[in-house]
């Protein structure tokens, strides 16, 4: 058996100089001196659930500004039916993107870990957003 080594020949460094003979292997001991990995920093919850309070802030702002715009739009020229359906149309998308931004930003200032969006909260969001637009560039085209 000259391939063979010793009992605990895999547990051990096995370098030729002694210098591991007897110490488990561990990843630490065989790292680089130079690839010492820093701490990260203390992350501050603050600024993530600031930020997305914001960009609640200006979808719900967009989506006002949208709104009036194709309200505007279907009173401008005379109403006819289509025009106030859709602008109702509006108007209730509208309703329904303050009401969800404003659950959501509740919900961003109750806990130091804001819990995630809830998936139909979301796809409730975007629907709103993009029937609010389709129905807004529908009255203005």
């Amino acid at each position: 058996m000259s391939g063979a080594r010793g009992p605990g020949a895999g547990a051990t460094d096995g370098g030729d100089d002694g210098e591991g003979a007897g110490r488990p292997r561990d990843a630490e001991s065989h790292q680089d001196p130079g690839q010492h990995q820093e701490p990260s920093p203390p992350r501050d919850p603050g600024l993530q659930p600031e930020r997305t309070r914001l960009a609640w802030r200006r979808t719900t702002l967009s989506g006002t500004v949208a709104a009036v715009l194709a309200v505007r739009t279907a009173l401008h020229d005379g109403a006819t039916p289509a025009g106030l359906a859709v602008g109702a149309l509006c108007c209730a998308c509208w309703l329904g993107l303050v009401l969800l931004a404003g659950a959501r930003t509740r919900r961003l200032g109750s806990s130091a870990v804001p819990p995630a969006l809830a998936p139909r909260a979301a796809a409730a969001a975007a629907l709103c957003t993009v029937a609010l637009a389709v129905g807004a560039a529908a009255l203005v085209m």
